[in-house]
């Protein structure tokens, strides 16, 4: 009877270690995401094919809800951070995404400027408070400008571009994530705002998302809109030209990825570095453009050395 006891009582310690031991596994293999949202659906894919491969990894997005980032193992950024902040934290840069003019299709700004496109000083007008800016007394057409009300990547990219800060961006300014720009544009047929190819096009067909229209900009800076600059019903054919040529008028910047470097998660790191290796496939189908290539190789270089420190 006594070995008998004793055999359960040993049996009973092993169980009750076994779920701390799992865990602190779980815990080590864990991963929390969060950042720009219009990433999601792209980094929702890495993470899957990672996982597939390392099946102990659980990594996950989580919409974020506090402006304290010490909860997040990775965040996705759409804009460069604040010295103060970049010294803090590893990068990677996997790709660029470009910012485009559209306009509900059913709007009388989408009939016009779908036909003369926007070039610099008009585009200024539209956007910008600016009193100083050289008026087009042609621009007549009745608009309502959509734009993000939070700090946010695209906004920032968006206004510095021109020169401008986020602030200086007119309209309505809508709670929420960049989809909800598109949104409220859809239900508006004055509606006009700023968005990345990803959420402008429809993703399987390659074309302008229903009720959209995209607004042709002067790419070259010949202060007028040609009819190769015209051809933006497919979404294959607008990445082909950012990525071939320096455009100008058309906002693009990196979405990258940050770790802070005081953050001793290996799973984290290790996804770091997959991600790095394997983005490029996936870029174009997801409406980004391909990372440069002199940026990456240096952020992977750095990303290995402090993938070594544990």
């Amino acid at each position: 009877m006594k070995n008998f006891r004793t055999i359960i009582l040993a049996a009973g310690l092993a169980l009750a270690a076994f779920p701390n031991a799992f865990a602190q596994e779980s815990n080590e293999n864990k991963v929390i995401i969060t950042g720009v949202r219009f990433a999601y659906p792209l980094v929702d894919k890495w993470i899957k094919e990672y996982t597939a491969a390392n099946p102990k990894a659980q990594i996950v997005i989580e919409t974020r809800t506090i402006t304290d980032p010490a909860k997040y193992d990775l965040l996705i950024e759409a804009y460069d951070q604040e010295k103060e902040v970049k010294d803090t934290r590893e990068y990677i840069s996997i790709g660029r995404y470009a910012l485009l003019p559209v306009a509900n299709a059913k709007s009388a700004f989408a009939k016009e400027y779908a036909d003369k496109g926007l070039n610099e000083k008009t585009y200024k007008q539209i956007f910008f408070h600016d009193i100083y800016a050289e008026k087009d007394k042609s621009l007549t057409t009745q608009y309502t400008i959509y734009t993000r009300l939070q700090k946010a990547g695209a906004p920032l990219t968006f206004a510095r571009y021109f020169g401008y800060e986020q602030q200086n961006i007119k309209g309505k300014a809508i709670a929420g994530a960049d989809e909800h720009l598109i949104k409220a544009l859809l239900k508006d047929e004055t509606g006009i705002t700023y968005t990345t190819p990803g959420l402008a096009y429809d993703l399987a067909s390659r074309k302008p998302l229903e009720g959209l229209t995209i607004i042709p900009v002067d790419l070259d800076g010949n202060g007028r809109v040609s009819k190769e600059e015209k051809a933006l019903e497919n979404l294959d054919q607008v990445i082909a030209t950012l990525e071939a040529e320096k455009v100008k008028n058309v906002p693009v910047e990196n979405i990258h990825f940050s770790i802070a470097k005081n953050n001793s998660n290996q799973e984290a790191k290790k996804f770091l570095l997959w991600v790095a290796a394997n983005a490029e496939k996936d870029l174009h189908q997801f409406g980004y453009l391909k990372a440069d290539a002199k940026r990456l190789a240096d952020e992977k270089e750095k990303l290995e050395r402090f993938q070594a420190v544990k």
